[in-house]
């Protein structure tokens, strides 16, 4: 008989386990696909903002309720079908003409000052030089404006807002004094 609770015992212990596991795992793809999302950074494309493995959160939440704003650095699906995520800056939003002249950007006809970028950054053209932003689009540029550094709005244009999987401004690794927010 006391064979028989110890046995019935064991097994209710195992399926508590299988159950807290499940629950957690579920949780954690919840979290994952409505939450926020882990990155982190191959190339400098962002530099000096971002430094190469870096390693970022990309909060989905934002993306719920008002899109990026103009500022924010966004996880992004590349455009250009390379199957790889771009993390960018949101140069321009919709409605926005976004111009470059002379190596300076420009959003409504007036210069964006730039303080991310190095002090004497030239952003270079491609193709185009000026961009409306479309309704549901976003203009991105990378941090890193020398000639060939980032693939960007410069080069495929606007992307849509879906595109975007996470808006990032905390840098959890590594451990250093650039861990914490991104300014």
């Amino acid at each position: 008989m006391e064979e028989k609770n110890n046995e019935e015992k064991s097994k209710n212990e195992i399926f508590e386990w299988i159950k807290s596991i499940g629950t957690a795992i579920i949780i954690a793809i919840l979290i994952k696909t409505f939450v926020f999302n882990t990155t982190y950074v191959l190339g400098n494309s962002m530099y000096p903002t971002l430094h190469e493995r870096d390693r970022l959160f990309a909060m989905k939440i934002p993306l719920y309720f008002d899109g990026p704003n103009r500022g924010d650095i966004v996880v992004l699906s590349a455009p250009d079908n390379t199957g790889k995520d771009y993390i960018k800056r949101v140069i321009g939003i919709e409605g926005d003409r976004i111009e470059i002249i002379d190596g300076n950007v420009y959003v409504n006809d007036i210069i964006l000052e730039e303080d991310y970028i190095d002090k004497d950054s030239f952003t270079h053209i491609y193709n185009e030089s000026s961009w409306e932003v479309s309704e549901g689009q976003v203009f991105v540029l990378g941090d890193n404006r020398e000639e060939g550094a980032s693939k960007d709005s410069r080069y495929f244009g606007c992307i849509d807002v879906d595109s975007i999987k996470g808006v990032t401004d905390f840098r959890y690794f590594p451990f250093d004094n650039r861990f914490g927010s991104i300014d």
